[in-house]
């Protein structure tokens, strides 16, 4: 007992400072304030009316209707039975965030370099440098919390796999099971499938490692286990990845079945997101350098250049006081890269990349070519359109690659591969294996790669423009004047941040000839190094994400105050749905009403199309069939007004002619001159069987005819109906397959999509009560899944361990 407790207090030690440290880091949630996150903010307004649901009657709602006039609540924090998996990863996560996300950066990248054999102490130095990467902690900053989740998983997840080719079988498999199963909780599978990428060019070096050993079986073995690990890993999680492959296919992320533009053009046809989409953030060549240059782009969109600016001088002349001056120079559009915009650089880190070469020339073998290999990938991939010939090789050829934009955020990969052979430099460093002489001669070619890369930026900073792609908007706007000065400071930026890596590199360098020469110690250089990468990343994190980013909690969890013309739409206890063409805040209206805007990037396909063929041209008659009461526009003094519309057909309505069109095209463009409360368009091509059924498709209404709802809730809704003849009813609801069922008189009955995106159904004549049920199929079958893959793994977990425990006390016997 006394010898474990002395083998596990180090890690104790680290588990402990990695607390404090993340903790000191996001200081202010000691105080109870929270970080503002915008994309949180957004989330808020998304998922309130799920979450008041919930609250309210202890129920979980698979159904909102506060946004995009309706949508699954899949991909907005729903809650599934039997998700014992989620409960695991928030015991995980007991830190208040996002110091909890910056812990498990560190943990996990801690244990993926113990389980490399690397010693505890160069374990913790790389998972600080890690875990500081400037990108991981913007994600953080602006709120992209799923994303960061599934990068901190990362490492754990390839913890497993190196335990099973390391013949770790068991361990191996229990490892990657929890691993891949929490990857798969954080919910982003865009940072998931390009671990996938990762892993692949793991297995690749691993396969030629076993073939030149000799090792195929025991290859072939782990790859098995692995699989094994994975599939009950994706059984865990069974509900949650069930629904959101449903989901995916009619959401933006799905195939469309349109063919023409809203203006009428030809439309590409793809399987998944237009090639635009998927390449507009794309990785500028010389933008690569801001990996080891902060600024040398200019770093983010918008930077604060500071009193000793060009900026500055600029406002000044133009008669500003010094304070005003100072505030201007606030938001200066500094960056110069190619992505329309940036919150800031991709920052790995001068002194990680100079150990990183430095590995290049130490590191041997598998270990080697699996970093480099995904480090490349990475990078070429980012390239997007830059580097088409790759790109479209990926987008047309690669399962899923096209349903994923921002394609710049794959190096992610070359954010965990970079520190891990970096790690790896300083292990072959103080390994006595390696000879003083080939150490000496790759710290003078990393010395003069790096060094020497920094000195030329410096020499031959002339030989750039510093033109950034919206300088036209600015010139026209503040004048040739503005974009000198803004020049001028992106210059400055490049120097200074140039300079500031050189030191670095010289820093580095330095060190290890003295260690070399042994000048100083193994145990002085980490402490030296864990100092200036602090340092550096820290340094350049904390110019974007700091205490300023943090508010009182109240802010951040009731971002939405209720103004006079919140409580003037409200007093309307009618239901409606209401358009805001005001604010700004795109889950601000979602956060009162049912809303047709709101904030996602996977929203549902066919009401993003019929947004931007009729609702951005303010198609009256397509608001009123979807209920539009009021829209929020701006008056005459640019103050925020509620049209009341009329107009709007209610909740639901009978109509006198149901008319056929033959595929999507004609169904969308017909909504152009369709009089709503009288007619409804249905496509044949899908419908033809439910066509057959009526006896007519015109009907005969009257003024005493009535449709009136009685219970609505996001999941059920029901109605009263009266009609002397038989009638043909739209609801003013989104039509989604998937999950709605219609009872007419207690009993199921089919319904059919209509106007493209609204529900309709027969209804005979007579008083008759009507009801929709939101009852998707896939929450039952997943969450039954889920519960069995949990028990299996229970047994497993017990057994492995039982097996473990019981072979080392045979052994120590």
């Amino acid at each position: 007992m006394q010898f474990t407790f002395k083998k596990l207090l180090p890690h104790f030690l680290v588990f402990i400072g990695f607390v404090v440290v993340s903790l000191a880091y996001f200081n202010p949630v000691l105080k109870g304030q929270e970080i503002y996150q915008s994309d949180i903010l957004h989330y808020i307004g998304m998922s309130k009316q799920q979450n008041d649901f919930r609250e309210a009657t202890g129920e979980e709602t698979y159904w909102t209707n506060s946004a995009f006039g309706g949508m699954p609540t899949y991909q907005l924090g729903a809650k599934y039975p039997h998700n014992y998996i989620k409960k695991l990863d928030l015991a995980i996560r007991f830190l208040p965030r996002p110091a909890d996300y910056l812990f498990l950066y560190f943990i996990g990248f801690y244990i993926l370099l113990l389980c490399l054999k690397v010693d505890y102490k160069l374990s913790a130095l790389g998972a600080l440098a890690f875990g500081f990467s400037t990108y991981l902690i913007i994600i953080l900053g602006v709120g992209h919390n799923s994303k960061a989740h599934a990068i901190a998983y990362m490492p754990l997840v390839l913890s497993g796999i190196i335990l099973t080719f390391r013949k770790k079988y068991i361990i191996g498999f229990l490892v990657l099971t929890i691993a891949m199963a929490l990857e798969l909780v954080a919910n982003h599978f865009q940072m998931t499938y390009y671990l996938l990428f990762l892993v692949v060019v793991l297995g690749i070096a691993y396969l030629v490692d076993a073939n030149r050993k000799k090792e195929l079986p025991h290859y072939f073995k782990s790859v098995g286990i692995m699989v094994g690990a994975v599939v009950l890993a994706i059984g865990l999680n069974a509900t949650n990845i069930m629904a959101t492959q449903e989901y995916a296919k009619e959401s933006t992320r799905g195939k469309s079945t349109l063919t023409i533009n809203p203006d009428g053009s030809p439309k590409e046809i793809t399987s998944g997101l237009d090639k635009d989409k998927i390449t507009e953030y794309s990785y500028g060549f010389l933008e690569s350098l801001n990996l080891f240059v902060p600024r040398l782009m200019g770093g983010g969109s918008l930077e604060d250049v500071g009193k000793e600016s060009a900026s500055y001088q600029y406002f000044l002349r133009l008669g500003a006081t010094p304070v005003q001056a100072l505030e201007q120079t606030k938001r200066i559009p500094t960056y110069w890269g190619e992505q329309p915009i940036l919150e800031a650089p991709a920052y790995v880190g001068a002194v990680i990349i100079f150990l990183f070469v430095l590995g290049l020339f130490l590191v041997k073998g598998r270990l080697k070519w699996w970093l480099v290999g995904g480090t490349l990938l990475s990078l070429l991939l980012s390239y997007g359109y830059h580097l088409a010939f790759l790109t479209d090789f990926f987008i047309n050829v690669v399962p899923l690659y096209d349903k994923f934009r921002a394609i710049t955020s794959i190096q992610v990969i070359l954010e965990l591969c970079m520190p891990v052979l970096g790690v790896f430099a300083l292990v072959r460093l103080f390994n006595d294996v390696v000879r003083e002489e080939e150490k000496l001669k790759a710290l003078k070619y990393t010395a003069a790669i790096t060094g020497g890369l920094a000195i030329l930026l410096l020499l031959f900073k002339s030989s750039f423009d510093f033109a950034g792609g919206n300088d036209g908007f600015y010139r026209q706007n503040y004048g040739q004047e503005f974009i000198d000065a803004v020049k001028e400071d992106r210059m400055s930026f490049f120097m200074k941040d140039t300079f500031r890596t050189l030191i670095l590199v010289l820093l580095s360098a330095g060190m290890i000839f003295f260690y070399l020469r042994k000048k100083i110690s193994q145990n002085a250089v980490i402490i030296g190094f864990a100092i200036i990468i602090l340092f550096d990343l820290v340094g350049v994190d904390r110019r974007y994400v700091n205490n300023e980013n943090f508010t009182a909690s109240i802010k951040v969890n009731k971002p939405y105050q209720e103004n006079q013309l919140d409580q003037y739409i409200r007093k309307d206890t009618t239901e409606f749905r209401v358009l805001d063409l005001f604010n700004r805040e795109p889950a601000r209206a979602s956060y009162f009403y049912n809303s047709l805007s709101g904030y996602h990037a996977a929203k549902l396909k066919r009401f993003d199309e019929l947004y931007d063929f009729h609702i951005a041209k303010n198609n009256m008659e397509v608001l009123n069939m979807l209920n539009t009461k009021y829209i929020i526009a701006e008056d005459e003094k640019g103050s925020p007004f509620p049209f009341t519309n009329p107009d709007a057909n209610g909740n639901a309505w009978f109509i006198n002619s149901l008319k056929s069109v033959s595929n999507s095209n004609e169904e969308i463009s017909a909504l152009d001159s369709l009089n709503t409360k009288q007619e409804a368009i249905i496509d044949a091509s899908v419908f033809d069987d439910y066509l057959k059924t009526l006896k007519s498709t015109q009907f005969v209404t009257d003024s005493l005819a009535s449709i009136k709802v009685q219970d609505y809730e996001p999941n059920k809704i029901k109605y009263v109906t009266n009609n002397a003849s038989d009638g043909f009813a739209v609801f003013s609801e989104i039509y989604y397959q998937q999950g709605w069922n219609a009872y007419l008189d207690g009993k199921k009955v089919p319904h059919v999509r209509v106007n493209y995106v609204l529900r309709g159904m027969f209804i005979p004549s007579g008083t008759h009560e009507v009801a929709f049920k939101f009852e998707p199929e896939v929450i039952s079958k997943g969450s039954t899944i889920a519960m069995a893959s949990s028990i299996i793994f229970g047994l497993l977990f017990l057994g492995g361990l039982f097996y473990i425990f019981k072979t080392k006390k045979e052994e120590s016997a």
